[in-house]
């Protein structure tokens, strides 16, 4: 009986949380999520420690980490060892990743900005070409 108590059926950990009880079943199936059993009517049941780690995934995720990378988190913290060196070179490795895509949004908005000042109009309608300024670089 005390198991029954500590535990909860997916639909209250589902309501809880506010994750669709689709989601935690594929969590589950991801590894991401262990049920502790099922109820006699086949429902999974969870330990409490469900919700920390159900936030902990949606904040991960928030960070721009994917399931595979919070999954291999989670095998670090199920193993006994705390995450945090590991999570710390995955934010370092998404921190260089935006730096770059902010590079080469930079230069794609400088190409748009000179594409713009130049802009003139053309009155001639030139067949083979759809728009002659953005086709003649």
């Amino acid at each position: 009986m005390l198991l029954q108590e500590k535990t909860k059926q997916i639909g209250a950990v589902a309501k809880e949380t506010n994750v669709p009880i689709k989601t935690i079943r594929y969590y589950e199936e991801l590894g991401l999520l262990k049920a502790s059993g099922r109820t006699e009517g086949g429902f999974r049941l969870f330990d409490s420690d469900v919700y920390e780690r159900l936030h902990f995934i949606k904040r991960a995720q928030s960070l721009g980490l994917s399931l595979l990378e919070i999954k291999e988190l989670l095998e670090v913290y199920d193993q006994g060892d705390l995450p945090c060196n590991h999570i710390k070179e995955k934010l370092q490795d998404k921190v260089a990743v935006i730096e770059k895509q902010i590079q080469e949004l930079l230069i794609f908005k400088q190409e748009l900005q000179g594409l713009l000042s130049g802009w003139e109009m053309v009155t001639n309608n030139i067949e083979t070409t759809i728009c002659p300024i953005i086709q003649k670089h």
